[in-house]
């Protein structure tokens, strides 16, 4: 089989095509830009046989990240597994808000910044590399999500300190001037799971109207935050949102957009532990 015969491969069995010149340029080692140039090369016995079943995997709906290993968020090449969420683009509209904020402070300040719920690390490791000032923290309940996390911040030779356990009480006694989060948020009988079935059930489903999360993060803010929290929400829960920060004491409350105009991060500001 040729780099041709396998992409025409996995477009006679379904695959994108981007998805497709990814995994061969995965499976071969070499960049899309050799793929295009090469199309007669043969694969070998062994890449062809992984390609094929990556292929099969994919129109399962396994994400192309977990096939490859990777994601790039933020500009950062971020290792990824089945123990973590697949870090979405519409998140770095929280990540660029969160390093807005933080640019505010005077260059001598040291702000101390959580990261509730870190999955991957995408959104701590976004925030160290933009704001090397900001002492950075970031939580997660899941083990296996950590030692991803810690692995991506090793590699990228960036400084984040790792804290396990469930949201607040990972860093019990801590307080912090900004706290991010992108907690889980979806419904507990949403239909789009299916889709999502190969990624992590409890970074995705957050009770039955998809709240449970978003209302313990910003229920127990006061006792550690004194400054800004800024969550991700699904695209239709930012009244709901901006409700439960408005009763937890939060002012300066605001919603802002993702990449295709969806209301999707809100935040808020606690003026005083």
């Amino acid at each position: 089989m040729t780099v041709d015969g396998a992409l025409a491969f996995a477009h006679a069995l379904g695959v994108e095509r981007l998805d497709a010149v990814l995994l061969l340029a995965h499976h071969l080692q070499r960049s899309r830009e050799w793929l295009i140039a090469h199309p007669e090369v043969a694969l070998d016995a062994n890449a062809q046989s992984r390609f094929e079943a990556d292929c099969h995997r994919r129109i399962d709906d396994v994400p192309l990240a977990y096939l490859t290993g990777v994601r790039e968020f933020h500009g950062l090449a971020l290792k990824v597994a089945s123990a973590v969420l697949v870090p979405r683009p519409d998140t770095e509209t929280l990540a660029d808000w969160a390093i807005e904020r933080l640019g505010e402070y005077p260059a001598t300040a040291r702000p101390r910044v959580v990261d509730l719920g870190t999955g991957s690390g995408a959104l701590a490791l976004a925030i160290a590399a933009a704001c090397p000032h900001a002492d950075v923290t970031a939580t997660d309940v899941s083990a296996s999500a950590l030692a991803v996390a810690s692995d991506n911040a090793q590699r990228l030779g960036l400084q984040v300190r790792f804290r396990v356990g469930d949201w607040w009480a990972a860093v019990a006694g801590e307080g912090f001037d900004l706290a991010v989060s992108n907690p889980p948020y979806v419904a507990a009988g949403d239909p789009h799971l299916q889709v999502l079935r190969h990624e992590p059930r409890q970074a995705l489903v957050a009770g039955a109207d998809g709240l449970s999360a978003l209302r313990q993060v910003v229920s127990e803010a006061r006792s550690h935050l004194a400054g800004w929290l800024l969550l991700e929400h699904g695209w239709d829960q930012a009244d709901a949102v901006h409700d439960l920060l408005t009763r937890a004491g939060f002012a300066d409350i605001e919603t802002r957009r993702d990449l295709h105009g969806q209301p999707r991060c809100t935040s808020g500001q606690l003026r005083q532990r």
